[in-house]
């Protein structure tokens, strides 16, 4: 009977011990992050708390510009960070600023720039060059957004399609707010964004990609801030979101995973 009782209390002991442990172990994971992961990312955030039990705390922001919540910002006025997921040459940036650790980087997707309307108006011609060209000289306004996307669209794109001149009068960009936004307000004709960024939005039909010879592709990266008080648990959410896991809705948000060890 001495034996079986005290069988009994191991038993009812021995998860608790496991309770208490991974109690002990759980953190709070603060992320700062760009909009070209964000779907994908509100999606998968709750699987990774609830296996883990680590709690994440989340500040979102483009990856670059001087708008108050972009990353860089951020941390230049000292908000705490463990884990930045954004536009991969941009954490390079942040890197060689000593905001954080070379080392722990890990290229997660690639993301193409897509082309919106509103919902309802006609869907411009945009399979060639020739064809976008045409599409944004009949239009009157045009926007795009203040990150990577925006950069190649207004010093890259407008001057290969021969057309940087005429664009300044009616393409202006949009800092902090979603393109995908202002395009369903009737702000802007013709939106440019990360194809991940527009597919959320509500209100607005995606045109398709820009055709491949316009095409700029951008990766976007996670890694350790340097003032980072939980890099552990850091390096396990990355580690998810570069799981084989998080694959599928990577790709639902309009995203293309990057297999593990692959150089870009």
């Amino acid at each position: 009977m001495r034996l079986s009782a005290y069988l009994r209390a191991c038993a009812f002991a021995i998860p608790s011990v496991i309770l208490l442990t991974v109690t002990a172990a759980a953190a709070e994971v603060r992320v700062m992050i760009s909009g070209g992961l964000a779907a994908a990312y509100k999606a998968l955030i709750p699987e990774f708390e609830r296996t883990t039990g680590h709690k994440v705390l989340t500040a979102y922001g483009p990856s670059m510009g001087t708008t108050a919540n972009a990353i860089p910002v951020r941390l230049d006025r000292g908000e705490a960070a463990d884990v930045l997921i954004m536009v991969g040459y941009a954490l390079d940036d942040l890197v060689n600023n000593g905001k954080a650790i070379a080392d722990s980087k890990i290229d997660l997707v690639k993301s193409p720039i897509a082309v919106a309307v509103k919902s309802g108006t006609p869907k411009p011609d945009i399979s060639t060059s020739d064809a976008l060209k045409r599409a944004l000289l009949a239009v009157k306004t045009v926007a795009y957004s203040d990150s990577a996307s925006g950069v190649y669209v207004s010093t890259e794109m407008f001057g290969k399609l021969g057309i940087a001149d005429e664009m300044k009068s009616k393409a202006r960009k949009i800092p902090a707010t979603p393109v995908g936004e202002i395009v369903a307000r009737g702000d802007a004709e013709i939106g440019f964004q990360q194809m991940s960024e527009l597919k959320p939005v509500e209100g607005i039909d995606i045109v398709g990609p820009l055709p491949n010879e316009l095409q700029k592709i951008t990766v976007f990266s996670a890694g350790i801030a340097t003032v980072s008080k939980e890099p552990d648990a850091g390096k396990a959410l990355i580690k998810f979101l570069a799981s084989p896991a998080a694959r599928a809705e990577m790709v639902k948000s309009g995203l293309d995973p990057i297999p593990a060890g692959a150089t870009n």
